[in-house]
Formats: structure tokens, sequence, C-alpha cells
């Protein structure tokens, strides 16, 4: 009986399909987004060595950020300023980029420039970056102006490109995801162990490794701590860990046989998770360490994924069978008014908050073959959804990132399981892994 309901449970943590859609709830593009050309940056010595990896990760970080529009380079003028002393001040250009206005005509039609060069100082690399509104006269088109310091290296190359991004973007009100972390499951030294990568999928490492298996990571909202599920001789228990050292921290499990995806309130004070204390797994809430641990559901059914609003920590959505196939519910923090947010077709799982607390990413199955997911983007308030990926292999755990315009999801659409991320809006598709199987992603600060 035990393996059949942790079976059932771990079919229940698997992602599936959605209603008819309806408008988009979350739109990311605009189609009058402004248009920004960013010749490629060159470097003075050693530092010519790394601006392969300076110009990829520049434009990756302005395109993938969803706010501008990139002119295409084949489009811009034979000559590239790195100074704003490049310039002449003359009204009309003759096209050789050495005017303001060689940018902002045809067939450049660009409103911003971004331009700069790099060199070493004193043993580091250093970016003198610019961005220049090319609409106005060069007296006033400077809008940053700026030096950003890295190492000499290509990781001190991507530090400056995505410091400089991050101003960039600040100014048309994008937050950066620069410093933001993924945490996500993989099997490729073995068994599934918890790994950790950079937002655009560099860098990535194993976390805090243990012989047995790690699954079903969650990021505490501040950032500061992971929790993830370890299948120990004792059965599935909770392991709460600092996110920068990789310390392990305190948590008493309670004494059941099945302890499983945690997720904080958003103070990190407080913990709601699964838990099998005879019967089904149930949602119970503790303290951040464990203890206080009280019971919030009472259903003859398997509960699980429990996600608290991050914005306002009053209602917690979650997994449940009680009305037979697994759906998407939503409570009260104290377990009351239990509403059920998925129609009830097909199978519902994986919820996640966005960061404003009033849209949540799922995976669901409605409408496709049984084991095919989508991810899909609801607004709780209406039970509006939208559709986001379109039945190319099973697409499950989307989690948002901290700017609440991306999300990173698993998917089998090449073959492997891999980690993706993509827009709000279902564009702008990246591929991040592809060593071993990838699944479960989670997005920390």
């Amino acid at each position: 009986m035990k393996k059949t309901i942790l079976l059932w449970l771990m079919a229940a943590l698997a992602p599936a399909p959605a209603q008819q859609q309806s408008d988009i709830l979350i739109k990311i593009s605009r189609e009058d987004a402004p248009v920004i050309a960013i010749p490629v940056f060159r470097g003075s010595g050693t530092a010519q060595n790394f601006m392969a990896v300076f110009n990829e990760t520049l434009n990756e970080e302005i395109e993938g950020a969803g706010v501008l529009k990139i002119a295409a380079r084949s489009m811009l003028p034979r000559n590239n300023p790195q100074r704003p002393q490049d310039f002449r001040v003359v009204e009309r250009g003759n096209g050789d980029g050495l005017t303001i206005s060689d940018w902002a005509s045809p067939p450049v039609n660009a409103n911003y420039l971004a331009f700069g060069y790099t060199g070493i100082q004193e043993d580091q690399m250093v970016l003198f970056g610019w961005l220049f509104n090319v609409t106005q006269p060069l007296a006033s088109a400077q809008v940053i102006g700026k030096l950003y310091f890295g190492s000499i290296n290509n990781d001190g190359a991507r530090k400056v490109a995505r410091e400089f991004a991050a101003d960039i973007l600040r100014q048309f009100g994008a937050e950066s995801l620069a410093g933001s972390k993924i945490f996500f499951v993989s099997n490729r030294t073995g068994d599934k162990q918890i790994w950790v990568m950079d937002h655009d999928g560099s860098n990535q490492k194993a976390f805090a490794p243990y012989r047995e298996l790690c699954t079903m990571p969650s990021v505490s909202p501040d950032g500061g701590k992971i929790a993830f599920t370890r299948f120990a001789s004792g059965g599935p228990q909770l392991m709460i860990h600092a996110a920068d050292t990789g310390r392990r921290l305190p948590f008493l499990n309670p004494p059941g046989s099945f302890n499983a995806t945690l997720s904080f309130t958003p103070d990190s004070r407080e913990v709601v998770f699964a838990s099998k204390v005879g019967g089904f797994p149930q949602l119970h809430v503790a303290n951040v360490d464990g203890s206080g641990l009280r019971r919030l559901s009472q259903s003859r059914a398997i509960e699980v994924e429990p996600k608290v609003n991050p914005k306002t920590g009053a209602d917690v959505v979650f997994v449940s069978g009680r009305g037979g196939p697994q759906q998407i519910y939503k409570m009260n923090i104290d377990g009351a008014d239990v509403t059920r947010l998925s129609t009830g077709e097909g199978q519902a799982s994986n919820p996640s908050w966005h960061p404003d607390g009033k849209f949540i990413a799922f995976s669901w199955t409605k409408g496709y073959e049984p084991g095919n997911w989508n991810v899909f983007v609801m607004d709780v308030a209406s039970k509006k959804y939208n559709q986001l990926t379109h039945g190319r292999g099973r697409n499950e755990n989307p989690t948002w990132a901290p700017d609440g315009r991306h999300i990173v999801f698993a998917s089998t659409r090449n073959g492997s399981m891999q980690i993706y991320t993509m827009l709000a809006d279902g564009t702008n598709v990246r591929q991040l892994t592809s060593a071993g199987r990838n699944e479960m992603p989670v997005w920390g600060k």
C-alpha cells in the first residue's frame, strides 16, 4: 500500500493539460519597443581575447529582457564609435556611423546606441560603456557613461557585460537577472542530485552532494535558503541549506514516512510542506527549523506541492487528488476556504506564484494525449489562463524568475529532459543544459 501511494504521488508531481486559451495575461514584448543598436565592442591588448564572450553576453542580456529591439548588425554603419569623442558634431551624417543621425536614420532606425571598448588597467579588465539616445542632439544624447571592472578572463568579460546590460535595462524599467541562480535536479554524475547554475546556464556545478537521491528543490523568497527532498533510508526527508555557502541548516522532520515539496513564506520564517504520518500525505506548516508543526489540510487524498503567495503570504496553491485526477487548488494559509483553480480536465501540477502574487504558472495535460504536459499561466482571481508551450514533448515544472518576466521550465522537446527559459509570453525560448537528464528547476535571487 505504501509503495502504491508513493508511486501515485510521484506521478502527481509531474505536469498536466489545460483549458481553452484565453486572452494573453502577461504581455512582455511591445510592438513599439525602442530599438537599440549594439555594434561589436573591441578590446585593446589582452582584453580583445575575451571580447567574443563579452559581445555574446551583452546581446543575450539585452535581447532576453524583451523590452528592447536590437537593430540587425547587417544594417549598422561601417564605423563604430568607441568613445563620445569619435562623433562628429554635425546635424546630418553620410552613413559612416560617426554622427548621431547615422544611427537614428534608415536603415538602422535606432532610438539608442550602446557603444564603448575594453582595456586592461592595474591587472583588471575595464569596460568604458556608453548609452546614447540618438534621437537627441549630441550634446544631450548621453544616458549612461560609466566604467565597469572585472577579472582578465571570460568570467570578467561576462561580469562587465552583465553590469552594463543591467544599467541599460534599468533605464527601461526592466530588472536584470544577473546574479540570480537556478537550482535544478541532474543525474549527470549518477544519482539525481541538486545542481546550481547562473541565470544564463553558465557556471553549472553540483550543490551539497549527498550519496542518496535528492530532488524537488525550492528557494526561499530572499534567496538565502534552498530546501530539497533527500531519499534517505528512513524515507523522503526535507533538507535546508544556505544557498550561498551550501551549509546545512537545522530542520526537524516530522516522524512520518514521507516529507517533501517544501515552500517558504515571504519572510522565510515559516515553511509549508507535505508530510505523511499515516494515511495520505497532507499539508503542514512549521517554523523554518521544523518546530511548531501544525496540519493544514484534512482530506482523504494525496496533497502536495504547496506554494505560498510570495506577495501576501495569505494563501497557498497546491496539488490535490481530492476530486479525482490531480488538480490545482487554493486555500488560505490557515487551511480554510479551499477552491479549485484548474477546470478538472486532464491533470494539473507544478504551480508557481508570480512575484506579484496575482498569477501562477503551472503544467497541464488538458487537451493532449496522456503523458504530455504544457506550461500555462493563470490569473488566480479570474481563473483565466494562457498556454505558453504547445505540444513539444513534456513541458513541466515552470518557475518564475525574480523579474516576473521570465520562466524556467523542463522539457523533452529535443529528446532528453533539459532546462529551458522563456519570456512569460512563451517567446524567446533558450536551452540552458545538455549533459545528462535535468529537471525540476527553481529560480532564486
